[in-house]
C-alpha cells in the first residue's frame, strides 16, 4: 500500500532564525512559535523589532549577533527580505553563519538561487515560496494563520541537500502550509502567471477606473473592488517581485496582450465577446475544479527523488501533514 510521504514525523525541527519581519517574515515567526518551534528574527527598523519584542517575540536590529547565535544553535536561517536586499543578507550569513541550513520566502526563485550560488552557499540552501499574502505589509500585518492551508513551494533543484529539503518542508508543514515541490524556473514562470501578472493587471484597471473620475468610482463595486485589491500592496514590494521575474512576466504580459487583441479585433468587427469569455469562463472552472492530491513514497535522498517531486508537483501532488 502506498504511504503519505511523512516529512513531519521523520525530520529533525531545527530552531528558526527569520531575517526580515515583514507580513511574511514576521507571519512566520508567529507561526513557527505557535507551532513549538523555538525562533527568533531579526529586522533592519528598530519599529519592527520593538513591535515583536512587545508582542512577545524574541528580535533584534544586531544582524551579526543574529546570525552569531543561528551558527551556534544550527539554526534554519530563513531569508524574509526583499529581493533588493537579498545579495548584502546572503553576504551576512556566507561570514557569520555559512554552516546554518538556508531557505527563503522571496517570491522569485531562480534569481535567489543565482545569488545563493555568488556567495558559495548553495550546499546549504534550499529555496522556498508560500502562496499567501495580503496587501498589507509590515510586522503588525503578520499573523500566524497566514499560511494555513496554503501551497509552499519547496525547490526541487538539482543538487540539493535531501536533509535540508526535508527541513524545509517540514517548516512549511508546521506552519500549517502543504508543500508542492517545483524546480526553481519553472516556478517562476507558473508564479509570472497566477501571481505577478494579476498584480500588473490590477494596476492597469486601477489606472481605468481612476481615469473614469468620480462617478466611474463612486459606481465601482465588487467585480472592481476583488480585480484591483492587489493594487494596495506597496509599491516598491510589488517592483521587487515582478522586476525580479522580469523575463517570465514579459512572456506572461506579451500572452495576455494578444489575447485582449484578438478580443478588442472581434468586439470591434463583431461586436461579440464571445471567444475570451466562454474560454475564461472554461480557464476559471478549471481552476475550481483542480483537486489535490498526496505525494506518497518518494523518500528525499532516494534513487530519482527529485525528478519525481517535481514531476508530481506538476501534475498537482502536494506533502501534507
Amino acid at each position: 500500500m502506498c504511504q503519505p510521504v511523512r516529512v513531519a514525523d521523520d525530520v529533525s525541527a531545527p530552531e528558526v532564525c527569520v531575517l526580515g519581519l515583514g507580513l511574511i517574515g514576521g507571519s512566520l515567526l508567529r507561526a513557527a512559535v505557535e507551532a513549538g518551534r523555538d525562533g527568533w528574527g531579526w529586522n533592519r527598523s528598530a519599529g519592527a523589532v520593538d513591535a515583536a519584542r512587545a508582542d512577545g517575540f524574541d528580535a533584534d536590529t544586531d544582524l551579526v549577533a543574529v546570525l552569531r547565535r543561528a551558527e551556534r544553535s544550527g539554526a534554519l536561517i530563513v531569508v524574509a527580505v526583499p529581493m533588493p536586499a537579498v545579495d548584502g543578507t546572503l553576504a551576512a550569513i556566507a561570514e557569520h553563519a555559512p554552516g546554518c541550513p538556508i531557505t527563503d520566502v522571496v517570491s522569485v526563485k531562480a534569481e535567489v538561487v543565482a545569488a545563493v550560488a555568488r556567495h558559495g552557499l548553495q550546499d546549504r540552501f534550499v529555496g522556498g515560496h508560500p502562496m499567501a499574502g495580503t496587501s498589507q505589509s509590515g510586522w503588525d500585518a503578520g499573523d500566524a494563520d497566514l499560511f494555513r492551508d496554503a501551497v509552499w513551494v519547496v525547490s526541487a533543484d538539482d543538487g540539493v541537500d535531501p536533509q535540508i529539503w526535508s527541513q524545509v518542508a517540514r517548516l512549511a508543514l508546521d506552519c500549517g502550509s502543504v508543500v508542492v515541490p517545483a524546480e526553481s524556473v519553472e516556478h517562476d514562470a507558473a508564479v509570472a502567471r497566477i501571481s505577478h501578472l494579476p498584480h500588473v493587471l490590477a494596476e492597469a484597471l486601477a489606472l481605468s477606473g481612476a481615469a473614469g473620475g468620480d462617478l466611474a468610482l463612486g459606481l465601482a463595486a465588487g467585480s472592481f473592488r476583488d480585480g484591483t485589491r492587489v493594487a494596495g500592496s506597496a509599491p516598491g514590494l510589488v517592483r521587487a517581485m515582478c522586476e525580479g521575474n522580469r523575463d517570465a512576466l514579459l512572456t506572461a504580459v506579451d500572452e495576455t496582450l494578444d489575447v485582449l487583441h484578438r478580443a478588442r479585433t472581434e468586439l470591434a468587427a463583431r461586436g461579440t465577446l464571445a471567444e475570451l469569455v466562454e474560454s475564461g469562463h472554461d480557464a476559471r472552472l478549471r481552476y475550481e475544479q483542480r483537486e489535490r492530491w498526496t505525494i506518497t513514497d518518494i523518500e528525499p535522498g532516494s534513487a530519482n527523488w527529485l525528478e519525481r517531486m517535481r514531476d508530481a508537483g506538476r501534475r498537482g501532488g502536494v506533502l501534507q501533514p
